[in-house]
């Protein structure tokens, strides 16, 4: 079914050049990406790859291309804080770890490139992409950049770190039976000496950010979902390796050891956070540590967005996470904490980030706030505040539109209808 699907999807050109003349964006109302208000009325001026002004019934400059979106609302482009843009789960995980054995390094880079583009005509002009093999988000983050392929900025991880036997290792199988025992070029590491090592290792071919693995998982064969695994020791050299670098950190964790470690060594974000306790919101407040609360992917793990199929010893461990995730996510934002949007995606289908809108709200962020989450709060996260999130002069003209007012109705997010990215339209 995958080859089909790829096989239906129209080629992609390369990525269209900002226009030499201003563009004038109309709509009925504007979401700037930090207010709780939207501006009615709006109109965005944007100038090669730049907003250069913003505003309610603004002159439009003489000459300009003006492109009237009618009622609609403008917002800053979607930022999802973790994604895996190189793999896509399906309904059947044994078929899915056949696939992904028989498929080449190159089969998997050109299947990304259509997963990439897919995620930004959802309107997720930025990703942070958190783990993939062969260093596959690296290369596509590059053609990307060089305007060769149309996709989101990517800022990439190449391979998570994590223990042997953890969840960022290759577990559930015989000795031998996937190859050399993996080590650090796959971000597999033992000890503090070994870990630094790895972050090097990962930065070496070009990692954005570092992403580690403080706890077990729910999609692997052999480990516990919520046990610690690494020492604090260990998190403390990763940590302080990346910062050194100039390179932030992910910390996949959803338990409350785990991610207390995490947090104790000053990780940027902890994502997923199933089964965080009081002691590590504090913590994440003191501490100012995002949360990445990833709900989407526990509706598909959980079967609820679609039917999964998954061996007896996953999917006890999707049917325990998703069971505590709710009451910790809304812990933490009772608590405070600075939240982050994120999807998972890959877990369920590239395209279908949006849907993370509603669930932030069912779990008790306001529209509003759940809008930040994907905008100027997920810029900051990723050290980007000051270039992207925001609707504002000086910020890279990166804009979607949709429907009406997602204040009213967060679900509008799920029907953008227009996407500029840099300066260029990209969906329209």
């Amino acid at each position: 079914m995958a080859t089909a699907a790829l096989a239906a999807e129209p080629a992609s050109p390369s990525a269209p050049a900002a226009s030499p003349k201003p563009i004038a964006l109309k709509a009925a109302r504007m979401f700037d990406g930090r207010s709780d208000t939207l501006v009615e009325d709006a109109v965005v001026i944007v100038t090669g790859p730049k907003i250069t002004a913003a505003g309610s019934r603004l002159a439009i400059p003489a000459g300009a291309e003006v492109v009237d979106l009618g009622d609609a609302t403008l917002l800053p482009g979607f930022i999802d804080c973790h994604t895996h843009i190189t793999g896509q789960g399906s309904a059947n995980w044994a078929q899915d770890e056949v696939s992904s054995l028989r498929r080449s390094t190159p089969e998997k880079a050109l299947r990304a490139t259509v997963y990439a583009r897919r995620t930004l005509e959802a309107g997720f002009t930025t990703i942070r992409d958190v783990g993939a093999g062969e260093f596959v988000d690296i290369a596509l983050r590059n053609v990307i950049t060089a305007g060769d392929i149309v996709g989101p900025r990517i800022l990439a991880a190449g391979n998570a770190l994590g223990a042997r036997g953890g969840h960022c290792d290759e577990t559930g199988y015989p000795p031998g039976r996937l190859g050399d025992e993996p080590g650090i070029e796959k971000g597999i590491a033992s000890g503090p000496d070994a870990f630094r090592d790895a972050v090097r290792y990962q930065i070496k071919y070009g990692a954005d950010v570092i992403k580690t693995c403080a706890t077990g998982g729910v999609l692997s064969l052999a480990d516990s979902v919520d046990a610690a695994q690494l020492t604090q020791a260990e998190m403390d050299a990763i940590v302080d390796e990346a910062h050194r670098l100039g390179r932030k950190v992910a910390s996949h964790a959803h338990g409350a050891a785990g991610a207390r470690i995490a947090i104790r060594a000053g990780v940027d974000s902890i994502e997923h956070g199933s089964f965080l306790d009081d002691e590590a919101v504090r913590m994440m407040v003191e501490h100012g540590t995002y949360l990445v609360p990833t709900l989407l992917a526990g509706e598909y793990v959980a079967g609820r967005a679609e039917p999964r199929s998954y061996p007896p010893e996953i999917a006890a461990k999707a049917k325990a996470a998703v069971a505590s995730r709710s009451d910790a996510v809304r812990r933490a934002i009772r608590g405070g904490v600075k939240i982050a949007f994120g999807t998972d995606a890959g877990v369920g289908p590239h395209g279908s980030n949006a849907k993370e809108f509603a669930l932030l709200v069912e779990h008790g962020m306001t529209p509003a706030a759940a809008l930040r989450a994907a905008t100027s709060s997920a810029a900051a996260l990723l050290g980007l505040d000051r270039e992207i999130g925001s609707v504002a002069a000086g910020f890279a003209a990166d804009l979607v539109a949709v429907p009406g007012d997602p204040t009213a109705d967060i679900r509008a997010t799920e029907k953008v209808s227009f996407v500029m990215q840099g300066g260029r339209i990209v969906r329209r």
